[in-house]
């Protein structure tokens, strides 16, 4: 086992894929240059034949995608932004994520997409979002969050040998973080939280980005007396509903940390769930830590502000201890 960069590991699980399978090709804007870092030298490797530049339309793309997965070969679509996945919605919502039931399983979707959600790198209201609340609620499609990078190779790698559409979403401003990756073949399932910290008095519930200011909070709390459990869903559809509630049944308080804006975001539902299904396990009412209802800006300083902070989570958690509930 090997210490390797986030993008490192997602670059390594695009390589070993495309030389696995044949039939697995990579199309979309600037990967010939790969300038997230991803797709470095899949070029010189594989040639043009598989790997392809597009231009900037993705209301193209993602039709292309649906295509050529139709057509038998695996898809590999990078639209660098998670933004740019709203002008490439009607694809997405009419045709990808509903063909396999309207054929009757004739046709299947083994498309990956891949995309950067999130703030962090001061890249404006139009590159920041963190728009997989409107992909949760669709229906056929799967939907990864690594927050790790041994868990961005295994679940993407998971992905791109799937037959239904996966997308693969980056952490903007984790590309260099680094952490421990298996050496050799691996995969890491779809719908299998992990236990990223152990603790007994309230439950973090860490969606993608937020696992590292989570554990940060975390350390923050054990100084106050106060052992945070932080758990990491690691995909979100399907969602490790009995895994999250495993947790909360141990600690009875709960926090889900989701760096979507507040209003329907995925904590929303997670938060619901709890309170439904994990009622009579709660000691605390369930509480979010999330992004304002309102664009990201631009403004570094700004930004920072809307973003969960490790401050904000342990603020939270500790509020949730002290409550009269509590």
């Amino acid at each position: 086992m090997a210490r390797k960069r986030y993008i490192q590991a997602i670059n390594e699980a695009l390589h070993e894929e495309m030389a696995r399978d044949p039939k697995v090709i990579l199309f979309g804007e600037d990967v010939e240059l790969a300038i997230m870092g991803d797709a470095r030298g899949l070029l010189d490797k594989f040639g043009r034949d598989r790997i392809r530049n597009t231009p900037i339309c993705e209301a193209t793309l993602t039709g292309m995608a649906v295509g050529a997965s139709a057509a038998g070969y695996r898809v590999i679509l990078h639209m660098m932004f998670s933004n740019f996945i709203y002008t490439g919605f009607d694809a997405i919502a009419n045709q990808m994520a509903k063909l396999r039931l309207m054929t009757g399983g004739q046709a299947t979707m083994p498309i990956t997409i891949i995309a950067a959600y999130g703030g962090g790198g001061s890249n404006a209201a139009q590159h920041s979002d963190s728009g997989y609340p409107a992909l949760v609620n669709l229906g056929g499609l799967n939907v990864v969050m690594p927050a790790t990078p041994a868990d961005a190779k295994g679940l993407l790698k998971t992905a791109i040998r799937g037959n239904n559409p996966t997308f693969f979403l980056e952490a903007i401003g984790r590309g260099g973080e680094q952490g421990e990756v298996p050496d050799g073949d691996y995969t890491v399932p779809f719908g299998k939280a992990t236990v990223a910290r152990e603790g007994k008095d309230v439950t973090i519930i860490a969606l993608g980005s937020m696992l590292k200011p989570a554990l940060s909070a975390a350390g923050k709390l054990q100084a106050q007396g106060i052992e945070a459990e932080v758990v990491d869903p690691r995909t979100i559809v399907p969602m490790d509903e009995e895994g999250l509630l495993r947790s909360v049944r141990k600690t009875g308080r709960v926090v889900v940390v989701d760096e979507a804006r507040d209003r329907c975001s995925v904590a929303s539902h997670i938060a619901a769930v709890m309170a439904d299904v994990g009622f009579s396990a709660l000691k605390a009412p369930v509480k979010r830590v999330t992004v304002p209802n309102v664009c990201m800006p631009y403004a570094p300083n700004s930004e920072r502000l809307m973003i969960p902070s490790d401050e904000r989570i342990a603020k939270v958690a500790a509020e949730l201890l002290r409550s009269k509930a509590a």
